[in-house]
């Protein structure tokens, strides 16, 4: 096994989890939040994959899935087209409401996108450094293990939540 079937095993991982996670809700299900200040599974999911689709559409040096395949336009947010959620207050986080199609739909078309990437990555690749204003200097390997991470988190997040609902 090489370092690049790992990522692409916890990338897809991430993708089943999403999947199960939204599988079967209806919008408000997943608009649904514990208190006026804690994040909704369709805030959660939209963020972790806007979060995947910017940093690794940055590490490639392309265009993120969002607004190339025009899964902004059909989400018809109101926020700028670049948010992927860092630093949203509970009223933004309110407003991020979603279909389990549109939530499993984008995610699944990053996720293509992500894995099409990391399968053409190599132990030179993963070195390659991608943010310099850190120190030490943030490498290819060490980004896609900070998203992974960020993601598992919030996927783990949005389960707790649903178990929430279940408990309803």
């Amino acid at each position: 096994m090489t370092s690049t079937d790992l990522l692409v095993d916890a990338f897809g991982r991430i993708r089943e989890t999403v999947a199960d996670v939204v599988d079967g809700l209806t919008p408000e299900q997943l608009a649904f939040r514990a208190s006026d200040s804690a994040n909704s599974i369709a805030w959660l999911v939209w963020h972790l994959t806007r979060v995947q689709d910017d940093h690794l559409a940055d590490a490639a040096d392309r265009e993120q899935v969002w607004t190339a395949d025009g899964w902004a336009a059909r989400f018809a947010l109101p926020f700028p087209v670049s948010s992927t959620g860092y630093g949203h207050r509970p009223a933004q986080v309110a407003e991020v409401t979603a279909t389990a199609d549109l939530l499993r739909g984008y995610h699944e078309a990053v996720h293509t996108r992500t894995v099409d990437y990391v399968r053409g990555l190599d132990g030179r690749s993963l070195a390659r450094i991608v943010d310099a204003s850190w120190q030490p200097p943030v490498t290819l390997g060490v980004r896609l293990i900070s998203v992974i991470a960020d993601d598992l988190q919030h996927v783990g997040q949005a389960a707790f939540v649903r178990g929430l609902l279940a408990g309803r």
